[in-house]
């Protein structure tokens, strides 16, 4: 399987089309595969293997920063928008889908709220949008998780129990809230502390960086919290400490550990379902559910996700037109400031989350019965996923380019000359901290004199023959100091911060390149 993941992954780089959309299609033909044996995955423990590494990863990946700064649209769509979705859904599917009662409504609705984060990026990048954009969707995608998922867990105890109690589930969702969020940040304050205190290398700080999220999600669930919200926010939080408790050496080799981890396990749930698409339709087939009533089940719900999240969309823009005005771009034409919403609702493709949390619905009942539709629930994701990936996937960098939302605001500083500019007062840094503080030393000292020559001159050539062990002492405090200076300017709020970390991790490699020196 991983194997046929890597494939369909270059594959994908050489016909330019992101890597999802052959994922979901190639789950799609494994299911015509005779011969090959049925994956079955206990329903339990699907949450628990795949979601922690998922969102831990994307909790380093994203910008706090820029979250905070588009935090108002970031919960709005993380939270309205998933439950306005989740609402249209359950709705949709009791009025038309025989036998869906609104309890199993807005369980369907919970697994297919969340668009992907994985599947908006990796077609993204095939085109240029503002950094602002981006932070959106990414910081929207990261939390909408963690609400349709305690939507999907509330809908799991109404039809199990077959009541559903406002006041006692209020007070229940407050609990997974607040507790899940207050676990989740004590859990990784603890981590952080053990990282530094601990006499650990490279290799164990990435061994215990794979473990923390299930330990977090873990007790967590144990306490009746969200397991999913702990590791969200621990994953914030220690993304934001990073440089505190990680050497150079760990933060290089992790990000590579943890980028080929997540990639396998994306891969690998789109063949999981392509395995186990055969005994659903079988099971389908035994309710007198034709394949093909089915498909058209699976195209509703998908329009009721797109046409949800398009009116969403306009009435964020709607809602801060009345309410912010100010904050509405001038420079930009109407017509513009029109599309842009119709382009973010057509951001909305679902992927692994929606698919894990389909597989993770139980196979019986707690009184021993069978989970009702559970396998109409499964193919109709299915069929949401593949629809969603494959038409809005596709024409997404068409519909960016053609409407031509996204070109550059006239006086808008780009990302290069913020570059620039930051590389520019990152070497005066430099220089000045270096004469402040060994401006004393003998005069003789040749690699101190070569050091005050290239930063002087911000030359970029190093003589490594004259790297003493003094030599790289002083060096390693300019590192220090260039990251002191990099974690200040980032305090700054128009400064993009994937400028800041691409810079940090240039110095991490010369941290790297000076110790094999």
């Amino acid at each position: 399987m991983i194997a046929s993941v890597v494939l369909l992954e270059m594959w994908a780089a050489k016909l330019k089309i992101a890597y999802p959309i052959l994922l979901v299609v190639a789950g799609l033909l494994v299911s015509f595969i005779p011969g090959l044996p049925a994956v079955k995955i206990d329903p339990d423990l699907i949450f628990f293997i795949f979601l922690p590494p998922l969102l831990f990863e994307a909790s380093w990946s994203i910008s706090f920063k820029e979250m905070k700064k588009w935090w108002r649209i970031i919960g709005s769509f993380a939270f309205l928008v998933v439950f306005f979705t989740a609402l249209s859904v359950a709705v949709v599917a009791n009025r038309y889908i025989p036998g869906f009662s609104i309890a199993l409504g807005f369980l369907l609705g919970g697994i297919v709220a969340p668009p992907d984060a994985v599947s908006t990026g990796a077609i993204t990048k095939f085109v240029k949008i503002p950094k602002s954009t981006s932070a959106i969707l990414e910081g929207e995608s990261l939390l909408n998780d963690a609400s349709s998922l305690i939507i999907f867990r509330f809908a799991l105890v109404a039809v199990g129990t077959g009541q559903f109690i406002w006041h006692e589930a209020a007070m229940s969702f407050f609990w997974m809230v607040i507790g899940g969020t207050g676990i989740g940040l004590l859990l990784a304050w603890i981590f952080v502390q053990a990282h530094k205190r601990l006499p650990t290398d490279a290799s164990s700080d990435i061994a215990l960086t794979l473990i923390e999220p299930y330990f977090m999600y873990w007790v967590a669930e144990q306490f009746h919290c969200s397991g999913v919200l702990a590791v969200v926010s621990g994953g914030l939080f220690m993304s934001a400490k990073r440089l505190v408790f990680l050497n150079s050496a760990s933060r290089i080799q992790g990000f590579s550990v943890w980028e080929s981890f997540v990639f396998i396990l994306n891969g690998t749930v789109f063949l999981v379902i392509g395995l186990a698409l055969p005994g659903i339709v079988e099971g389908l087939r035994e309710k007198g559910i034709p394949l093909g009533t089915a498909i058209g089940y699976g195209v509703l719900v998908t329009l009721v996700l797109i046409i949800s999240r398009v009116i969403s969309a306009y009435a964020a823009l709607a809602a801060t037109y009345i309410f912010r005005p100010a904050v509405v771009p001038t420079i930009a034409s109407r017509r513009r400031t029109m599309l842009v919403p119709l382009v973010l609702g057509w951001c909305g493709m679902r992927g692994v989350v929606s698919l894990a949390a389909a597989l993770a619905i139980p196979a019986t009942l707690a009184n021993g019965t069978e989970f009702p539709q559970r396998n109409l629930i499964l193919f109709v994701t299915f069929i949401a996923i593949l629809l969603t990936l494959v038409i809005q996937g596709l024409t997404l960098p068409a519909l960016i380019n053609r409407s031509r939302v996204f070109e550059q605001v006239p006086g808008q500083a780009s990302h290069e000359t913020t570059r620039q500019q930051m590389k520019k007062g990152l070497k005066e840094h430099v220089y000045h901290s270096l004469k402040r503080k060994h401006e004393n030393d003998p005069q003789g000292h040749a690699g101190m004199e070569k050091f005050l020559k290239i930063w002087e001159e911000r030359a970029k050539a190093t003589d490594e023959t004259l790297m003493s062990e003094k030599t790289k002492t002083v060096f390693v405090e300019l590192l220090a100091a260039q990251r002191e200076y990099l974690v200040e300017l980032n305090r700054d709020p128009k400064i993009d911060e994937e400028i800041i970390r691409q810079q940090l991790y240039q110095i991490d490699l010369e941290e790297e390149r000076l110790k094999r020196i």
